[in-house]
């Protein structure tokens, strides 16, 4: 695989929402994220805000993925 293909990957799998879990329930960040160096960080995430983005707007209640997620934890906790 050449290092083009390997760095968008890594891009697009931490632009996701989804996040891994300690045992104790507390969020990390992508394992993908280590892997990328300054500039793929940066461009994952100007690349996560255009995608949040989107979701939202389609959205009905203008929610992204992430801020559901993060309601769900929030009324799980209640």
């Amino acid at each position: 695989m050449s290092r083009d293909k390997l760095r968008a990957i890594l891009i697009e799998a931490a632009t996701t929402a989804w996040r891994p879990q300690s045992t104790s329930g507390e969020l990390r960040p992508h394992p993908a994220w280590s892997d990328l160096d300054d500039a793929g960080r940066l461009e994952a995430y100007e690349a996560a805000r255009v995608l949040r983005h989107l979701e939202a707007a389609r959205d009905p209640e203008g929610l992204t993925s992430t801020a559901r997620a993060v309601l769900a934890r929030i009324r799980e906790g209640q």
